[in-house]
């Protein structure tokens, strides 16, 4: 009774440290109703933030896809060279250069002619074509050729513009192809230091199946990867040996972007077809028609026998999938979304897959079965 008097003398509480506080929630049901209110809320958060650094992340795939194209030759490369990786990297990387040098010098002259002239040329012959439609009343009026050309030209530029406006917007596309090849770069140099910083960020108990995953998603890009490239030169080269047989012109030119078409499947092989046509055309009745035989042929060759036989090797992608992806990444990222469609659909594919098979194996286990979820 004392203490309590001298306490209340004083003008002082004593205040118990195990009391609950305004802040101290001890129903369960409400913890939990408030665990789960932020886990979504971080979800929610997390999907604005990847929509808002779209264009960044776009970017920094392109790189992972860049060093994988890399990593692929140096591995190709240790089957018959017996030196140390970083020095099989520099050799990939120094035949990339030795072959844009050898573009410059001995193809540049010729293919910055042709490149210089094609706009002009294409833009006349679909100007003409659209006449000749509005002429026989397939379409009610003539097409502005320029205009249409100039939109879609901006539509498709579209997916570098921002990060170029980021950085000054002084150098266009050449800073985001340079920040790609600076990406893939340091991936490739130090991919276990990439993958184990990712796998960190995760619980402990799904990092050993991040990194089985990690394995199967670069596995499958580099074979991706390398059967397009087996594409991309069988079809160029192809091109441009039978459009140098009938003389056609820009042949040189026509070859290459046909090569660089069809890392796109579905939309490279239709662009470049229509290109090597208008151009044919513009030589003569007779030259058209040979340019949509050769055409007809390379593209039957190549996907009857060339796709067949790299597909077996590489992801098996649905035609439609990809398609459906290219026009969806296209529309949101522009050029670059439509680019990387295919290796993103890869990914997630590999991605989904692993998650389905780690569900079947949890279903199969006795405290899953306990729990009812088997």
């Amino acid at each position: 009774m004392t203490d309590h008097a001298d306490a209340g003398e004083s003008g002082k509480t004593e205040i118990d440290e195990n009391a609950a506080g305004p802040a101290d929630v001890r129903d369960w049901l409400v913890r939990q109703e408030a665990k789960r209110a932020f886990v979504w809320l971080g979800i929610a958060g997390a999907i604005v933030m990847a929509v808002y650094l779209a264009q960044p992340l776009i970017v920094i795939f392109a790189g992972i896809v860049f060093a994988a194209m890399i990593d692929g030759g140096q591995r190709l490369l240790a089957r018959v060279l017996p030196v140390s990786r970083s020095i099989r990297i520099a050799i990939v990387m120094l035949a990339a250069v030795l072959f844009m040098v050898w573009l410059v010098l001995f193809a540049g002259s010729q293919i910055a002619d042709q490149a210089a002239a094609l706009p002009k040329l294409v833009m006349t012959e679909a100007q003409r074509l659209s006449d000749l439609a509005r002429a026989h009343g397939l379409i009610s009026q003539t097409v502005d050729i320029p205009a249409l050309s100039g939109k879609i030209a901006e539509q498709l530029a579209g997916g570098v513009g921002p990060v170029t406006h980021a950085l000054g917007g002084l150098l266009g596309g050449l800073t985001t192809a340079f920040l790609i090849v600076i990406l893939g770069i340091y991936f490739v140099l130090e991919p276990d230091l990439y993958q184990g910083g990712v796998a960190w960020l995760m619980p402990s108990a799904n990092r050993d199946s991040w990194r089985e995953t990690a394995q199967q998603m670069g596995h499958t890009l580099r074979r991706l990867l390398f059967g397009r490239l087996i594409g991309m030169a069988s079809e160029g080269f192809a091109m441009w040996i039978l459009l140098s047989v009938w003389g056609v012109p820009m042949a040189a030119l026509l070859g290459l972007l046909t090569g660089l078409l069809a890392f796109l499947p579905n939309i490279g092989a239709p662009i470049s077809g229509g290109l090597t046509i208008l151009v044919g055309f513009s030589a003569g009745f007779n030259t058209g028609i040979y340019c949509i035989v050769v055409y007809a042929i390379v593209q039957i060759i190549d996907g009857n026998i060339v796709v067949p036989m790299v597909a077996k090797k590489t992801a098996d992608l649905a035609p439609a999938l990809v398609l459906g992806a290219q026009l969806i990444f296209g529309v949101l990222f522009g050029l670059l979304g439509l680019v990387l469609a295919d290796p993103m659909v890869a990914m997630l594919k590999i991605a989904l897959k692993r998650q389905a098979q780690s569900n079947a194996d949890s279903a199969g286990t006795p405290e899953a079965k306990r729990g009812g979820v088997a």
